[in-house]
C-alpha cells in the first residue's frame, strides 16, 4: 500500500526533528574550547604550538616537494591568516618546496570537535591536507597508529574534498580505508570550515557543519579502532605524489597557497 502524502510529510518532519536534536546535542557535548590557534600575530608560526617536519624523501607517497623549516618563503602569518606556500624551486633533490606543520608534544587530543577554517590552493598537482596521526606512531608504525584525514583535496578534482580514517584493518594500502567525499563549489575563492566530531563511538566528518562521512566504532579490536589514544594535528601542502600527482603537475600554478584562518578544538 502506497503511503499518503501526509504520512510521508510526517516521516520527513520526524527525521528532521531527530537530526536537529542530534546536532544540538552534539554542539552541547563539545561545548568547552580546550585549544585554539587564531593566528592573531605576524611572522613565523608560534613555536609553542607548532613543529616543522623537514625533508624531501617522498613522505611515503612519492611526493615531489622538499619541506622546509622556518622559512618565510614557505610559511608565514599575516593579516590574521596562516599561509602555507608551495613554490617551484630546487631544494636538495626536489623541484618544489613547501611546509608540513604538526603539533606533536605540544597539542594532542583524544576526541572532541576539531574545526579548521581554511581556503585551498588551486592547481593540478597540489595536494593540501589537514589531518591527524596517533602519538604512538614511532612504536606502532603506520597504519597501526591510526590516521584521521579531516580534509584532503587534490587539485585535479576541483569540486571535491574528502574525509577518511586509516587503521591497521582499514587503510589505502589494502584499499579498505573508510573515506567519503563531498561536493564543494568554491574551495579556492571562499574559506570553509572542515571539521570532525570524534567520540568513543564514532568519528563524523563535516563540511561547513554538513555531515558527509560517519564512521562507527564496532568494538572489535585496536586494529579497527586505534582512536582511543591521543592524536596530533598536521597541516601540509604536498605536490604530486601517488594521489595528488595522478595527472601530473601544472607548474603555472606556483606559488600555490593554502590559507588557514583559525583552528579550534572543543571537548
Amino acid at each position: 500500500m502506497k503511503p499518503s502524502r501526509k504520512t510521508l510529510f510526517r516521516s520527513l518532519l520526524l527525521l528532521s526533528v531527530l537530526f536537529f536534536r542530534e546536532r544540538a546535542a552534539s554542539q552541547t557535548e563539545f561545548a568547552k574550547l580546550v585549544w585554539a590557534e587564531e593566528f592573531d600575530y605576524a611572522g613565523l608560526p608560534d613555536s609553542t604550538k607548532w613543529n616543522y617536519e623537514a625533508g624531501g624523501h617522498g613522505w611515503g607517497n612519492n611526493e615531489l616537494q622538499y619541506y622546509t623549516a622556518g622559512d618565510t618563503q614557505n610559511v608565514k602569518v599575516k593579516n590574521g591568516v596562516l599561509e602555507i606556500i608551495a613554490r617551484k624551486e630546487n631544494r636538495e633533490n626536489r623541484s618544489y618546496t613547501s611546509v608540513r606543520l604538526q603539533t606533536k608534544g605540544k597539542a594532542e587530543f583524544t576526541g572532541g570537535r576539531i574545526e579548521i577554517r581554511a581556503k585551498l590552493p588551486p592547481g593540478r598537482g597540489t595536494w593540501p591536507a589537514i589531518w591527524m596521526l596517533g602519538t604512538n606512531i614511532k612504536k606502532a608504525g603506520w597504519p597501526a597508529c591510526g590516521e584521521i584525514d579531516i580534509m584532503e583535496h587534490v587539485g585535479y578534482g576541483k569540486d571535491s574534498v574528502f574525509g577518511t580514517i586509516h587503521s591497521e584493518a582499514s587503510n589505502h594500502l589494502k584499499g579498505t580505508q573508510k573515506g567519503k567525499g563531498i561536493f564543494i563549489a568554491d574551495p579556492y575563492e571562499q574559506f570553509h570550515v572542515y571539521s570532525i566530531e570524534w567520540t568513543a563511538e564514532k568519528i563524523d566528518f563535516l563540511l561547513d557543519g554538513v555531515l558527509y562521512n560517519h564512521v562507527v566504532n564496532e568494538h572489535l579490536s585496536v586494529k579497527e579502532w586505534p582512536f582511543s589514544q591521543p592524536f596530533y594535528l598536521i597541516m601540509n601542502l604536498a605536490i604530486g605524489g601517488n594521489w595528488g600527482g595522478k595527472y601530473g603537475v601544472d607548474d603555472s600554478v606556483f606559488p600555490a597557497v593554502m590559507e588557514v584562518d583559525w583552528i579550534r578544538v572543543y571537548q
